[in-house]
């Protein structure tokens, strides 16, 4: 098996998953009882809180444990537009974000709420005078994606959040495709609220963060128990909690590396995709994209058709947005940056890790190769293209 499917979820390493298991059945204590025994679990939940902090240059106490990226969208979101509805009832977010944000935002609408969805360039990235002109004073949340889940492109996130702060208008990231993966420093991109998953990192699922800068007024998402200082109630997810730190500290120590190595192998991919086999477009930004991003869109071939002929050749790949990998409908993503539909359904996304080999991707691209020459071969479409071009 070649497993090129990422950005959907990551393996949890063997380094990380030593650190987790004696928190199932030898560190079992509930981390918030008061008696010694689950004082050393609790321990242990402060390391992680710790590492995953220190991944973004924020504070210990700044970060929140929540069940993954879906749950902190949420969390930042309702939560910074409840306590702020007396100011303003105004959001602006982009038209490429994931549908934890967009069904976020939407459910707000229904609610009174007004927003803005800012468009974006033919590479994906938001355009950012368009962002201004859409601030107005009762504009209370920003909330745009470090990077796209789909296509890869990094946001111009400084810039962004020099913006908000401009304006004193709060500014949350999604950042669950980047936390791990590029640099970020919360202070230096004027970040208020950030989102996470363990999983995007050799994480277990079901854990993730919620960055909150001090002195942000926010309110608790799930009530019930004192649990995150009163602002997420639940009994700690221990062993998770402390995968996702064990997987920030290997991530903060070989970021550099890692991202050298993916980028390499990305490229390479790219290249032999676009060289050899014609017809196909690269989507996202050429140069600002995650390192371990390619996505394509081939035309005159159904997406679905060509990941279930990569599966039939042990090639694990996605159309895009995990959340959406059983859609038929064409992406969000790939309609925003402009593509129209009978392109975007040719849709392809390729994932890589530092485990990935230049033989794997050798291989997967003459098995693409064959496959699209394959499909295109029962395309009216291709051979009506064709016949003109004689």
């Amino acid at each position: 098996m070649i497993y090129l499917d990422n950005a959907a979820t990551t393996r949890v390493t063997e380094e990380v998953f030593e650190q987790i298991k004696p928190y199932f059945c030898e560190q079992y204590a509930n981390p918030s009882a008061i008696y010694s025994f689950a004082g050393k679990a609790m321990s242990a939940v402060d390391e992680a809180r710790k590492n995953a902090a220190e991944l973004i240059g924020a504070e210990t106490n700044e970060i929140y444990f929540t069940a993954g990226g879906s749950e902190s969208d949420n969390w930042a979101i309702k939560a910074a537009a409840e306590i702020n509805k007396d100011k303003g009832k105004h959001i602006i977010t982009s038209t490429i974000e994931h549908h934890a944000v967009l069904h976020t935002c939407q459910y707000l609408e229904k609610q009174g709420y007004e927003v803005t969805y800012v468009n974006v360039d033919e590479n994906g990235v938001v355009r950012l005078d368009e962002l201004e002109k859409a601030i107005r004073p009762d504009t209370i949340l920003i909330t745009i994606m470090t990077a796209n889940n789909e296509i890869g492109t990094i946001q111009p996130i400084v810039e962004i959040g020099a913006l908000a702060k401009k304006h004193g208008i709060l500014f949350h990231t999604d950042a669950v495709q980047a936390y791990g993966h590029i640099p970020i420093d919360v202070n230096e991109m004027n970040i208020d609220m950030l989102s996470a998953s363990g999983h995007k990192l050799n994480a277990p699922k079901g854990v993730g963060i919620m960055y909150i800068r001090k002195g942000v007024r926010i309110g608790s998402f799930i009530h019930g128990g004192a649990q995150e200082r009163s602002r997420r109630a639940g009994t700690l997810n221990t062993a998770g909690i402390v995968g996702f730190g064990a997987a920030a500290k290997i991530a903060k120590e070989k970021l550099e590396e890692n991202a050298k190595k993916e980028t390499e192998l990305r490229d390479y991919l790219i290249k032999r995709v676009i060289d050899e086999i014609p017809y196909t477009r690269l989507n996202g930004d050429a140069v600002k994209r995650l390192p371990n991003n390619a996505h394509f869109c081939f035309r005159f071939i159904e997406g679905e058709s060509l990941l279930i002929l990569l599966d039939q050749n042990g090639i694990c790949a996605s159309s895009g947005s995990a959340c959406t990998s059983g859609s038929l409908d064409p992406s969000h993503v790939l309609l925003a940056i402009g593509l129209p539909h009978e392109i975007a359904h040719g849709s392809l996304r390729l994932t890589l890790s530092v485990e990935n080999t230049k033989d794997e991707i050798d291989f997967t691209v003459e098995k693409l190769k064959e496959i699209v020459a394959r499909l295109r071969s029962m395309s009216p479409l291709y051979e009506d293209f064709v016949k003109k071009q004689a």
